[in-house]
């Protein structure tokens, strides 16, 4: 329950607000303020109760309860959290309450309205990162465009409703294109399920998807043009460039507190739509387009730096040097290389830190002088010393220095650029490292002129000198930010560790690409004669298996047999044997797809298979579980060849919950390749 009680406590927390009958009391921003700490508070177990260990789930703090059912519609409420997500929704719950602290004296007008709006907008953040459902997901997503919309359209500037009307354009655009794309392969998956096995879990929509690609009845174009659905979607959000154009607008117009959550949490969910569902689904597609997103995140990274050097206005240059560090994010997730992808995650949560510390600096000066142009200031460290010790230690987060946390995400992930996978981007990684780390160096250079231009020299204007600096307020809200820049550079390993086995998980989902569509379910075990030339203990690649009988053929051989022998807990997994037998005395067979799922004496579904063994290898292969993710319903791929009139014995394992109830019967759905279908349960 705890991630339902982090999603639905900040918008139960903003009811008693709508009671209130004064705009503008003091009270509301308290009370605020307070909901999104609480909200804070009960986050923290996503860190200290996360388990990292052998044989245990991807997926903790998992729950499901069935949501909508029509129209062939299986949509749950389902939520768990991986090691990324875990700390993405951290990232969410930090920010919130500091946001909202900054916000103290910036907004002074219709305040109930904006505090409600900033809860309702962490709940959707929430539950972007918290979803595994994709319909509840998109609806998440597109639930946080709405409180944004006004935080910018009311409490912005003076060109804000251009900048918010921009702003939704193209996001809406892009999202509209996603949603059609997420019911076609809805609908594509679910075609040939039993009734009510259809499901939008992400999981299982990925494997059912490999598992058409398997059976070659997912084709190249359409997994292109699904492929492009929702990349252009989750471009238009981090953004990439050329998509970028709204960010600078946005960031400008936003007050304070909605640039922070904009750059800290909001873009954020773009390069997590890449991680969680562009690649799993479509690993062709996003395979053949690394390398020209990884350009194009080359480009951003030097363009951004290049345009944050022209800037005159504070707040714009630090937008446009979002789009340079969130290319540099990109480029490590695009790398395909384990410390690539680790690192561009982990610049994902500095950016957050380091650029939302900045964005409210600029808050609390422009609340001061009442103008962002970087001329109107010089020389105010004499005025303000604290304020500008603040600023810099800041900036060299940004910039990368070492011991903060910039340097960390920034080295990983160049670092995983210049050991690209070759398979994916032959010899471009040098050129990528390359090419990137000369938008760091500009990085550093746009951002040390800026704090010599503003802090440093004489003091330009006499009315400078009345400045005051920072209050204990806005020191204890700034304190927490400084910490964490010091603690993610000097501490990195907990948080590699936490998303390591994420990480490979989806590392695993993206090389399905490089060797063609691989069996998940049966491999070539040891102590067997090697099959189509594959060494014993491989996966066997698809291209090398032909269908043993013609589908005419199958039409008169009599049906396989399937049965559930017995079903057994072992430690945290759940062990089912199968026997399938062939009872045609001419033609041997090869299953081409299997789905099984685990139940309690009740009939409840407690857990999907991860992975599926010859039965008598099954001691040796055990030991592979500890590293293997759950990877959902559909388990693909065609196995070991069943002979004529013989019976193929294997085993096939799930990985239960934490509380999960004792498992007692398994059903088990097969497709052959002969276009035949079977089904056991038991026992």
């Amino acid at each position: 329950m705890l991630l339902s009680a982090l999603i639905l406590l900040p918008l139960v927390g903003a009811l008693p607000l709508l009671t209130v009958r004064d705009r503008n009391a003091q009270e509301i921003k308290v009370w605020a303020f307070i909901v999104a700490f609480v909200t804070f508070l009960v986050s923290l177990p996503l860190w200290t109760n996360y388990l990292v260990a052998p044989g245990l789930p991807l997926y903790q703090f998992v729950e499901r309860y069935p949501w909508i059912r029509m129209g062939g519609l299986n949509i749950d409420y389902a939520v768990g959290a991986d090691g990324v997500s875990a700390l993405l929704i951290l990232l969410t719950t930090f920010l919130t309450p500091i946001a909202l602290l900054g916000s103290w004296n910036y907004i002074k007008e219709r305040q109930k309205e904006f505090y409600i709006a900033m809860l309702v907008l962490e709940t959707a953040m929430i539950g972007v990162f918290a979803a595994t459902d994709l319909f509840l997901f998109y609806v998440f997503f597109e639930a946080s465009l709405i409180p944004m919309y006004l935080i910018i359209g009311i409490w912005g500037g003076e060109d804000r409703l251009y900048a918010t009307t921009k702003f939704v354009i193209y996001t809406v655009f892009g999202s509209l294109l996603m949603f059609v794309a997420i019911l076609w392969v809805y609908f594509k998956a679910s075609a040939g399920l039993p009734e009510g096995e259809a499901s939008f879990g992400i999981t299982q929509l990925a494997d059912r998807l490999e598992a058409l690609r398997v059976a070659g009845q997912l084709s190249r174009s359409q997994e292109i043009w699904c492929f492009w659905a929702f990349a252009l979607a989750f471009s238009i959000k981090v953004p990439l460039f050329p998509l970028h154009t709204w960010l600078p607008d946005a960031h400008v117009e936003a007050p304070t507190p909605g640039s922070v959550i904009l750059a800290g949490v909001l873009l954020k969910m773009g390069g997590y739509g890449f991680l969680r569902l562009i690649v799993p689904f479509f690993p062709h597609a996003s395979a053949f387009y690394a390398p020209f997103f990884s350009w194009i995140c080359v480009i951003g990274i030097v363009y951004g730096s290049l345009l944050a050097f022209a800037q005159k206005d504070i707040k714009k240059l630090i937008a446009y040097s979002s789009v340079a560090h969130l290319g540099v994010c990109m480029l490590g997730i695009f790398s395909y290389s384990e410390i690539g992808v680790q690192g561009g995650i982990y610049q994902m949560l500095n950016h957050g830190i380091s650029t939302g510390a900045l964005f409210l600096l600029v808050g609390m000066l422009y609340e001061r002088a009442h103008t962002r142009t970087i001329d109107y200031f010089g020389g105010i460290a004499k005025v303000v010393p604290v304020y500008t010790v603040c600023f810099v230690i800041v900036t060299l987060s940004s910039i990368g220095l070492p011991l903060t946390n910039g340097f960390v995400g920034e080295f990983a992930s160049l670092l995983g650029a210049f050991q690209a996978d070759p398979k994916v981007h032959g010899t471009w990684g040098k050129a990528y490292a390359g090419l990137g780390g000369l938008g760091v160096i500009l990085g550093a250079a746009y951002m040390l002129y800026l704090v010599k231009r503003v802090f440093f020299g004489r003091l330009i204007r006499a009315s400078n000198e009345h400045l005051h600096d920072l209050t204990g307020r806005e020191l204890g809200l700034l304190i927490p930010l400084l910490i964490m820049i010091f603690v993610m550079g000097i501490l990195p390993t907990p948080f590699f560790r936490r998303m390591e086995p994420a990480v490979k998980a989806f590392l695993r989902a993206a090389n399905r690409q490089a060797q063609g569509p691989e069996v998940m379910a049966i491999r070539n075990a040891p102590g067997t004669e090697a099959e189509a030339g594959i060494a014993p203990g491989r996966l066997i690649p698809v291209a090398q298996v032909t269908p043993s009988i013609t589908p005419a053929e199958a039409a008169k051989s009599p049906p396989a047999q399937v049965t559930v022998a017995s079903v057994r807990r072992i430690g945290a997994y759940v062990v089912a044997e199968v026997r399938i037998q062939n009872p045609d005395e001419k033609h041997p067979r090869k299953f081409s797809a299997l789905h099984a799922s685990f139940l309690d004496a009740e009939g409840k579904k407690l857990c999907d298979a991860i992975q599926c063994y010859e039965a008598q290898h099954f001691k040796f292969n055990i030991e592979k579980l500890t590293d293997q993710p759950h990877l959902g319903a559909a388990i693909t791929g065609p196995s070991h060849r069943i002979g004529p009139g013989q019976t193929f014995e294997m085993v096939a394992v799930g990985a239960l919950e934490p509380g999960a109830g004792e498992p007692a019967r398994a059903t088990v759905n097969l497709k052959f390749m002969d276009g035949t279908a079977a089904q056991g349960k038991g026992p």
